[in-house]
């Protein structure tokens, strides 16, 4: 009997395999079938410490048999209260208010929102969102809106709304980009935001720009007062080098967007956290300004009792010591996979390695990522191209020995392509 599961980005009509996966430990999991797979891409991007990481699973237990779900709406829990506190300590300075939510399309979704009701609260008519070309900030109808047109959307555009792009700050083109953003932020109708994903953008291509960049792009925005959104669902957590990328610009932003890493991967949670500034214009006696946003699951005690656990480990365990001797190992396995022919383009960032495969049809629709795929799976590793690039990005305890393993993988399977 087949599966009733419907899978997210999977054609079933092509019977592509779909391992299913027993247990989890470290970096790797474990198949029902006894086979083990190197998890190369962190689950999707959220596992950060390792999967079933000790300290988080325990905090998840001990909270479930004391306090597992309440309603937010006008109640609180401890849990909520460390977490929040935490979030406001270790973000950028002035980013005072926590919202939460359940993932990172939400945690967008929260940040556009409070934008727009930012500015409506205030009486101005400020309407247009900025973005910047090639990124992604998730599926739900107003992350599509702010993320690139491409097949990944098409059948939705009725249902999206009009933004402004701003070019890519591709290397040599940096001016190029800072003047478009000065034009649009400066013209008579003013924009409500410009959201960014602080110094890589992820489903673009693990396509890398400046921390010089982003701090310049965050200055124009705030000659103009035009509110800076940083979406950092997955940059964030160490993933760049540091806790947030906004930390290697010397940028606070007017609005922060967090997820994946933030309960370490092991359970979804979400945060949007924002200035002062924007609270207040929420904060009324008047009942008809409040926030209108929330989900049912809002705060759940026991997604903050791991996200509790994820702080308590960054506080008091070397976590960027892991990263930079992750980062280390990738960049030895980069100089390798640069030897190949057909690889070159090589980049890293913190614990994100991406390298390019030179193809002629490099679409997301073409056939390259899933012979890629299928064959890393055969040899052991969970590996998931976008298009014609290739990347890693482990979890934090993945050693130098597993990484060069991996890389051995992803030569072979690029010397398979061709046969």
């Amino acid at each position: 009997m087949s599966s009733p599961v419907w899978h997210p980005f999977t054609q079933h009509g092509l019977g592509e395999a779909i391992p299913q996966i027993a247990s989890a430990s470290g970096a790797w999991l474990h198949c029902a079938d006894g086979r083990r797979l190197l998890d190369g891409i962190s689950s999707w991007w959220v596992i950060t410490h390792g999967h079933c990481e000790p300290r988080i699973a325990a905090a998840i237990a001990a909270q479930a048999g004391q306090l597992d779900q309440m309603i937010f709406a006008g109640y609180t829990h401890p849990q909520a209260e460390q977490l929040a506190r935490s979030l406001v300590v270790l973000a950028p300075v002035g980013l005072d208010h926590v919202f939460f939510s359940d993932s990172g399309s939400t945690a967008v979704e929260v940040a556009l929102k409070m934008a727009l009701g930012h500015w409506h609260n205030r009486g101005q008519a400020r309407h247009q969102i900025l973005v910047l070309e090639h990124s992604y900030h998730g599926d739900t109808i107003g992350a599509m809106s702010v993320g690139a047109r491409s097949v990944f959307n098409r059948a939705y555009e009725p249902l999206l709304f009009d933004v402004a792009t701003v070019p890519f700050p591709a290397a040599g083109k940096e001016q190029g980009t800072l003047d478009a953003l000065e034009a649009l932020c400066a013209a008579p109708e003013k924009p409500a935001a410009f959201i960014v994903e602080p110094l890589v953008l992820g489903a673009g291509g693990m396509l890398a720009y400046t921390a010089e960049m982003l701090r310049a792009m965050r200055e124009v925005c705030a000659q103009h007062d035009v509110l800076f959104i940083a979406d950092e669902v997955m940059t964030g957590w160490g993933r760049t080098g540091t806790l947030f990328a906004c930390e290697q610009a010397g940028i606070t932003p007017d609005i922060l967007c967090l997820a994946k890493g933030l309960t370490g991967g092991a359970v979804p949670l979400a945060a949007t956290l924002a200035s002062a500034a924007i609270f207040e214009s929420h904060r009324s006696d008047e009942r008809a300004r409040m926030f209108f946003h929330s989900s049912s699951f809002t705060a759940n005690p026991i997604c903050c009792a791991a996200a509790n656990a994820n702080v308590a480990i960054w506080r008091e365990e070397d976590v960027p010591g892991r990263i930079a001797t992750l980062g280390a190992a990738l960049d030895a396995g980069l100089a390798d996979l640069a030897a190949h022919p057909r690889l070159h383009n090589g980049r890293r960032i913190g614990g994100i390695a991406a390298i390019d495969l030179r193809v002629s049809d490099a679409g997301y629709l073409s056939d390259v990522a899933p012979r890629l795929r299928a064959h890393a799976l055969a040899a052991g590793l969970l590996l998931r191209p976008l298009g014609n690039t290739i990347y890693l990005m482990p979890p934090y305890c993945t050693t130098p020995a597993e990484i060069a393993e991996a890389v051995a993988i992803i030569d072979n399977a690029v010397d398979a392509l061709a046969g």
